[in-house]
């Protein structure tokens, strides 16, 4: 397993998202990372039956907020070399690939997260 300092720039799963962010502290299981940009936007809907539209509730999934800190395992923490992009570009940039990759396989899955995602950008830009 690599080896973190506190102000280390990393990319970092959380749930279904990706994200850049610095390490503020270390944690027996974790770190605890603050998100600078977004990677790769969560996925909508129930993370116990992904893809499926048929669950109880098709829940809303947003990404964490600039500078929102989150316990990643440190299993999911990769280090990060590169430029960290603005936030909002970022968040936007993944957004837009979300939806490509949703319009490009069709399901009914795809349909919802594609309203979910809707209102999000609405919420997230105005």
């Amino acid at each position: 397993m690599a080896d973190f300092k506190i102000g280390d720039r990393v990319t970092a799963i959380y749930k279904t998202g990706k994200y850049i962010g610095e390490i503020t502290e270390e944690r027996p299981q974790h770190y605890l990372v603050r998100v600078l940009a977004v990677l790769k936007h969560p996925m909508q809907g129930d993370l116990h039956n992904p893809k499926s539209a048929d669950v109880l509730v098709f829940h809303e999934r947003r990404a964490l907020a600039f500078r929102e800190q989150a316990n990643i395992p440190k299993q999911m923490v990769k280090h990060f070399e590169e430029e960290v992009p603005d936030y909002q570009t970022s968040l936007k940039n993944s957004l837009e690939q979300t939806k490509k990759e949703l319009l490009e396989n069709p399901s009914p899955w795809a349909e919802m997260s594609l309203k979910m995602i809707e209102s999000l950008e609405k919420d997230y830009f105005n």
